[in-house]
């Protein structure tokens, strides 16, 4: 089985350009139906439906939720379509099964004053503070992913236009920066980067570690939270915050969608559109506390 698992990892990497992140969920999906299928001693060739429904309802009863239980399906759907299609099997044992019902989660934003905030942590006197600047100006004047930050080159940014060069799988896209950002961009590129990069490195990565080698997802959510921190903000923070936050202060401030989901870099305008129930939702709550009469309740 692992053998099958790891021939399908290969296409989706080689054929399907899958981003390092896409192939890590994939991986971490499978390989747990897999260690399941195991340890009932079943051979992926010859599973069927209920055996798969079997897996789905013991995440359940672990407490996993509907969204990771919707998504563990759609890899493993993926991996029996791919076995289908190399011979492996003749039917898709998925192909009746629905995913779980899940109750869509508006995205967590800052307001523009916690966004505000959390910009001034970084302590500009030092080098760290110079690139961690640098990072959270960039990701909220841009709205780019957090893989999309750590994957850009030294050749992607030219602060003197004012524009970055951002890469998606095999997408590329051309983002706008505004001028406080470029300014702290620059001011790591030409002051601070070359201290943590070692003598003889070749490191072409814009954002560097400590250790001169390239930042991680990991150890930049591991930083934007320290900020969140000190900045006594309460909401939970995720790498994606600071896009949720770019996209929803853009809708309030007048920009259409369209414009909106070409920055963002979605291919379908309905991951956009999740956006303008944010603001709704905030105009909503605003209109409830400050309506004098919003505020009465109704009485029978």
């Amino acid at each position: 089985m692992r053998e099958l698992s790891e021939k399908y990892f290969k296409f989706l990497v080689k054929t399907k350009k899958a981003s390092e992140n896409t192939l890590l969920s994939y991986k971490r999906d499978i390989n747990k139906y897999i260690d399941f299928l195991e340890e009932k001693d079943f051979r992926i060739e010859k599973t069927n439906g209920a055996n798969v429904l079997d897996y789905l309802m013991s995440m359940q009863k672990n407490g996993k939720s509907s969204a990771t239980v919707s998504r563990s399906l759609a890899s493993i759907r993926s991996l029996y379509r791919f076995l289908q299609n190399e011979g492996v099997i003749t039917q898709d044992p998925t192909a009746q099964l629905h995913s779980f019902k899940n109750e869509k989660k508006l995205p967590e934003v800052l307001t523009s004053e916690e966004v505000e905030s959390l910009l001034s942590q970084p302590d500009e006197r030092k080098d760290k503070g110079r690139r961690d600047k640098a990072m959270l100006e960039l990701l909220y004047a841009t709205g780019m992913r957090v893989s999309e930050m750590i994957d850009l080159k030294m050749s992607d940014v030219d602060m003197n236009i004012g524009y970055i060069n951002c890469s998606h799988g095999d997408k590329n896209r051309v983002v706008p920066v505004y001028a406080l950002a470029r300014k702290a961009v620059k001011e790591y590129i030409d002051g601070t980067r070359s201290h943590f990069i070692k003598e003889g490195s070749s490191e072409d990565s814009l954002f560097v570690n400590c250790n001169g080698t390239k930042m991680t997802r990991q150890g930049f959510w591991k930083i934007i939270k320290q900020y969140a921190i000190s900045a006594n903000i309460a909401k939970d923070i995720t790498p994606h915050t600071l896009r949720h936050s770019f996209a929803t202060h853009l809708l309030e401030n007048g920009a259409d969608l369209k414009s909106i989901q070409e920055m963002l870099g979605h291919t379908d305008i309905s991951s956009t559109q999740i956006y303008a129930q944010v603001v709704k939702q905030h105009l909503k709550d605003v209109y409830k506390k400050a309506h004098p009469r919003a505020k009465k309740k109704q009485s029978v």
